[in-house]
């Protein structure tokens, strides 16, 4: 941060008055809390990577079909992931561009 411009100092009341409802911020949070799990981030690397289907995701991460499928449930109800149905088959893709983003950011500030 000490190499970004640096903002007028704000008011105690000033951020008070532009901080977000606390729903938001709950709903933040449990986003946040998503990408707390190892295996789900695999899964959405793997997906930042390629659209996939469950058996290749399982196979990338040497878990369990229904492992990834429980994780996957949760990714889906995040709004991180998306599917589409092709024949009896199944691929599963990052969600839209924000994800990307998310995963992309992630790794550029891991690996300073």
């Amino acid at each position: 941060m000490a190499d970004k411009k640096q903002t007028e100092m704000k008011t105690a009341q000033q951020i008070t008055d532009i901080l977000p409802d606390d729903e938001i911020l709950y709903d933040l949070a449990e986003l946040f809390k998503v990408f707390g799990d190892s295996t789900r981030v695999k899964i959405l690397y793997a997906l930042f990577e390629s659209e996939l289907c469950v058996q290749d995701m399982a196979q990338i991460l040497n878990i369990s079909q229904s492992a990834v499928s429980h994780q996957l449930q949760i990714l889906k109800a995040n709004k991180l992931v998306k599917y589409r149905r092709e024949g009896k088959a199944i691929y599963y893709s990052l969600a839209d561009e924000h994800v990307c983003s998310i995963i992309n950011q992630g790794m550029e500030h891991v690996a300073e």
